[in-house]
């Protein structure tokens, strides 16, 4: 029986994968072969969807649009924060739908639509003529950037290898801080245009890398474990027999697959098995009930370690680097608005840029819980050292506070994208059940978006209550409770299959923790 449905939304492109038929993929010869390119390249073009994310994050952060904004628009200090914490809020709003967008039309076409809304965002925001239609292009925008979050970590974690899944996931993060250089480099390419143009560069350049992706997107296949919820088996044996290491590792995983949609084993490989809910609202609720209302105690474990990851990220005030910059260097004696600012911010950015390619390299190999343990650990000291060079700076500025100073945000970044960074998208991923796997992340990352969004708006305002270096004590402790929280909690998932991962979740919190304190002896 031939593959068809081409004309259905979620059929394969056929830039990437001929339709074939049944018997061409069953006559394929059952021997190892080597890590092939194909799944490479689909996680390459889905994490492609993060330039855009680093380039918003960037272009619209202290070291950017803002501060021309600020002077064309004369917005206060208030409004400045508004603007800028309010698009993770907006994100929510994707990030609710994009979970159900996802199961509905398929990881793609999902992406696809990201696309399409931050393009619109960006295009409406260039054209902005006052601080009301600026902030609606960054509400669409950030429409656009929740349904990012949400859908490319789960489509990258559902078609790699379980020898590469961290590598591949962890591209996403690599891809951002790509996103975050370009909005450096566009900051100081159209700075010295007039006020009322560079600003409108900035903010619009970002239509053509959404333009990019938005192609790239159309080019991969769908998810296996989308297709299998869909019923279409044949599409899903045929991704899996490109994206795995082996025949045989494609044929476990479809069966284990299979296993965990509920669809008996006994059903051909090719036949089309209609979705056993009627509706996906029906389906929706059901998944809701099944993580909040009813969880079991694996599905509870997760649920918490998923809402703590995402709630650490963001709460021990990495943001606030990136987006205060120049009002930071300005409370502690650097007023000007000259290169040596433009200099740091770049130098800032190409740090993120290297340590985020560390544990493209190492979370396959040494696991997921080393990484996050030590990246939190050593956030927790620079903070503390940041905190205590700006008190200093506070009573009696010298060049060798600056340098401390200086340092300690370097070295906060650095540990900062070893760990905890890529690694919330890449253990958040994987270790959901497949059904649940897209509403479950949406909950993680509504957490994020509303706890980046507080954290922003709230640290000029903070600042001036507990003093800026008393911020900065108060992230240290946040990143000292993250410690102990992913310590106690999360289980090492290196190397097992996605749906194999699960039953590491739900035992005693006694018996994790001494399962961990093993593991680090």
């Amino acid at each position: 029986m031939a593959m068809q449905n081409m004309g259905n939304p979620t059929a394969i492109s056929s830039d990437f994968v001929r339709q074939i038929p049944s018997e061409s993929v069953s006559a394929v010869p059952k021997k190892k072969r080597k890590r092939n390119r194909y799944a490479f390249m689909c996680a390459v073009f889905a994490s492609m969807a993060s330039i855009l994310l680093g380039y918003e994050e960037s272009v619209m952060n202290g070291g950017g649009t803002i501060i021309f904004i600020k002077e064309r628009f004369e917005v206060s200090d208030k409004e400045e924060e508004i603007l800028l914490g309010m698009a993770y809020i907006y994100a929510t709003i994707g990030v609710v739908f994009a979970g159900r967008t996802s199961d509905y039309i398929g990881r793609r076409y999902t992406m696809v639509l990201a696309g399409f809304i931050f393009f619109f965002g960006a295009f409406l925001r260039s054209f902005a003529t006052n601080y009301v239609s600026l902030m609606l292009g960054r509400f669409i925008t950030g429409l656009g950037t929740g349904y990012a979050l949400v859908v490319s970590p789960i489509y990258i974690a559902e078609v790699s290898p379980s020898s590469c899944r961290g590598f591949f996931t962890s591209l996403s993060e690599v891809f951002i801080n790509l996103g975050i250089m370009l909005g450096y480099f566009s900051k100081l390419l159209f700075s010295k245009l007039p006020i009322h143009l560079g600003w409108r560069f900035m903010a619009g350049f970002s239509i053509f890398p959404s333009m990019l992706f938005i192609i790239v997107a159309l080019m991969i296949p769908e998810s296996p474990r989308w297709l299998v919820m869909q019923g279409q088996i044949g599409k899903a044996k045929w991704v899996l027999d490109k994206t795995l290491d082996s025949i045989e590792e494609a044929e476990g995983r479809l069966a284990d697959i299979k296993e965990a949609n509920g669809i008996p084993s006994g059903h051909s490989s090719y036949e089309i098995i209609p979705l056993r809910v009627s509706t996906l609202d029906n389906l929706t609720i059901n998944i809701w009930k099944e993580m909040f209302l009813h969880p079991t105690p694996a599905n509870r474990h997760i649920l918490i370690v998923i809402i703590g990851l995402h709630f650490f990220r963001q709460a021990s005030g990495m943001n606030v680097v990136f987006l205060f910059i120049p009002e930071f260097f300005k409370r502690v004696g650097i007023k000007s608005k000259n290169n040596k600012l433009l200099v740091f911010v770049v130098i800032v950015g190409f740090i993120k840029t290297i340590f985020s390619l560390v544990p493209t390299f190492l979370l396959d190999r040494i696991g997921r819980r080393p990484l996050l343990l030590i990246s939190v650990a050593g956030k927790m000291i620079s903070l503390m050292v940041l905190g205590f060079g700006v008190t200093k700076m506070n009573h009696h500025s010298n060049k060798w506070d600056m340098g401390l100073c200086i340092t300690s945000i370097l070295i906060d970044v650095a540990f900062f994208f070893i760990g905890i960074g890529p690694i919330t998208w890449v253990y958040g991923s994987e270790i959901l059940p497949t059904k649940l796997r897209a509403q479950g992340l949406s909950a993680g990352v509504i957490v994020n978006r509303v706890t980046a969004g507080v954290v922003t708006m709230t640290f000029i305002s903070l600042s001036k209550a507990i003093t800026i270096g008393g911020v900065f004590f108060l992230y240290a402790g946040i990143a000292a409770m993250a410690w102990l929280f992913f310590y106690v909690l999360l289980p090492e998932t290196q190397g097992r299959n996605l749906e194999n991962i699960e039953g590491l979740f739900g035992t005693s919190f006694f018996l994790i923790f001494w399962s961990n304190f093993q593991f680090m002896l």
